[in-house]
């Protein structure tokens, strides 16, 4: 996560621009401006605080929705000028009640399956399969899950697509059940992902003992 204390915005040119992302999904939700203070403000709650041009004010996104914008990580551009802000959104972004104030189709991440299953392990709701997933223990999740691979294979070998993407997806769902179970996160599974992806293109050219892919 960002240190915000080392965050050195550039407002000799007027108002900062900002636009909030999540930080899960990475859809964009909305673009606003901050003032020197409001940017204090947003470090100081973590909730996103913006300056109203029309109003002429400070005003904490969702104070009267209640749809208040938690921040993440905040990051600026190249000429200190600009901000991201990653946001976990309490509700909507939009004053309309939309997700987002730009016309996003809908998403769906990895992150959002590791949630529901987080969700499922805190409440412990009786009737979720999730639920009975993380009582029965890493055998019967390791079963199920190569279960699953197999049905993905079938349908590769009956060359139907929609039968791939079906039981592909149970795949994902039943390997974010085991990454839960043995501690494991998403972010984990990117960083050794990502770590890859920077030494092969480190190595591009050259030989090594880096996995092409």
């Amino acid at each position: 996560m960002t240190n915000y204390d080392s965050l050195q915005p550039d407002f000799s040119k007027g108002l900062l621009p900002v636009i909030l992302q999540h930080y899960t999904t990475k859809d964009v939700r909305m673009m606003g401006y901050m003032n020197e203070e409001a940017f204090e403000k947003t470090k100081q709650d973590d909730v996103v605080w913006f300056f109203s041009r029309s109003k002429n004010r400070l005003w904490k996104k969702g104070e009267s929705s209640g749809n208040v914008q938690y921040v993440k990580d905040m990051y600026l551009d190249c000429d200190q000028d600009a901000l991201l802000v990653m946001i976990d959104p309490a509700g909507p972004t939009c004053h309309t009640g939309s997700k987002s104030c730009f016309d996003l189709g809908p998403s769906f991440t990895l992150k959002d399956i590791e949630a529901t299953i987080e969700n499922r392990a805190e409440t412990g709701e009786e009737k979720s399969y999730t639920t009975y997933l993380l009582n029965e223990g890493i055998d019967k999740i390791a079963k199920k899950f190569g279960e699953e691979a197999f049905e993905v294979v079938i349908g590769a070998k009956n060359k139907d697509k929609s039968e791939v993407a079906s039981e592909a997806a149970d795949v994902l769902y039943h390997l974010g059940v085991l990454l839960y179970h043995t501690g494991v996160s998403i972010e984990d599974v990117e960083a050794v992902l990502a770590s890859r992806h920077e030494k092969k293109n480190n190595f591009k050219g050259a030989r090594s003992d880096v996995q092409d892919w």
